[in-house]
């Protein structure tokens, strides 16, 4: 789960009706899901974090703080849930880059080097959003795998940000670097392809680049590896991973 910079609000004042907020919040953390990082060209919605369907957390309905980009999946599972900023982990307030590992079978699982009580929060995002549910195999005609659920989708792109580090292997130029960064921005899913790529810290720094509100400051410059805790914001009960 891409750990992101939101930033200041861009107004003074709370927002009147918060779907004012979308323009602002897709050019800052580009079109993708803040849960599960698919690249959303339509139906991409205003996400709060604090659902505003509870009336204790009506006074959040304008509130920048309280605004993430989410797709119907991740928004229909996470629904009216009470969210308990102390019990989960956000991509806005915790370094998520290092609570989550990606695999090849399109799971999430939670990562090993976070202490229980960590591990107990990083489980319970997942649980909140769906992401910890299984696949949903659906077959066409021809017997193939169609994508239509988030584990099919990281599956397919897995498998492309194979192909394409099989391509850069072949032809190992900054160029075709720069070609793969692009795919990965159209595509979506900033965890797989930081995964696959692992041991290629140049393409790794470019991905962190250009992927729009990545928290650059959440991984090592060095290693590009993610930073633990994440480093120290404003927002409140951020920095427990």
């Amino acid at each position: 789960m891409r750990a992101i910079h939101r930033g200041a609000s861009p107004r003074l004042n709370d927002y009147d009706e918060y779907r004012d907020s979308f323009t602002e919040l897709s050019a800052r953390l580009g079109m993708y899901c803040s849960y599960c990082e698919r690249r959303i060209a339509t139906q991409l919605a205003v996400e709060h974090i604090q659902p505003k369907a509870l009336l204790k957390y009506r006074y959040l309905q304008g509130k920048w703080e309280n605004f993430l980009l989410g797709c119907v999946n991740c928004n229909s599972t996470k629904g009216k849930k009470d969210v308990v900023l102390s019990e989960v982990l956000l991509p806005d307030r915790d370094n998520t880059s290092a609570a989550y590992k990606y695999t090849p079978d399109g799971r999430i699982e939670i990562a090993d080097t976070l202490t229980a009580p960590q591990q107990a929060m990083a489980g319970a995002t997942l649980k909140l959003t769906g992401l910890d549910k299984r696949i949903s195999e659906v077959y066409d005609s021809a017997g193939e795998l169609v994508a239509i659920d988030r584990v099919a989708q990281r599956m397919e792109t897995w498998l492309i940000a194979e192909s394409s580090k099989d391509d850069l292997q072949a032809n190992p130029s900054n160029g075709f670097r720069r070609q793969i960064v692009r795919t990965a921005r159209a595509q979506g899913f900033f965890s797989i392809w930081m995964t696959v790529f692992g041991d290629d810290l140049v393409l790794r720094r470019m991905l962190i680049e250009e992927f729009p509100g990545t928290a650059g400051d959440c991984f090592d410059p060095n290693t590009t590896q993610p930073i633990i805790p994440r480093p120290p914001n404003t927002l409140a009960n951020g920095c427990k991973v």
